[in-house]
């Protein structure tokens, strides 16, 4: 059993890490520097959002219940979880309720 590595060995494990770090630094020099992409563009709001966003600003600062507030906060769950869109069809074939009275 050894209990220990030859000098050789040493010798030639670092010099396989050099090689391979100066491999990685000549690739890294040698490729091309890639623009960085272009951040998404920001389409301006529509007049209805802006409105809603000057809404819950200014009641974002009230400590009373207010009724504009809450129209506007359930206008903004609305949007947020895309209720205002219609539901897609979907079938109901088999996930219909069964009769009450009808015993299984």
């Amino acid at each position: 059993m050894l209990h220990g590595t030859s000098r050789t060995a040493k010798i030639a494990g670092m010099a396989a890490l050099a090689g391979l770090m100066m491999t990685v630094a000549i690739v890294a020099a040698v490729q091309p520097d890639e623009p960085a992409p272009t951040p998404p563009l920001v389409l301006p709001a529509d007049e209805g959002q802006a409105r809603l966003a000057r809404e819950l600003d200014r009641c974002a600062s009230l400590t009373m219940p207010d009724s504009g507030c809450e129209a506007a906060w359930a206008a903004n769950r609305r949007r947020f979880f895309r209720q205002d869109e219609p539901a897609p069809a979907t079938e109901r074939g088999g996930d219909t309720a069964p009769d009450e009275g009808a015993r299984p």
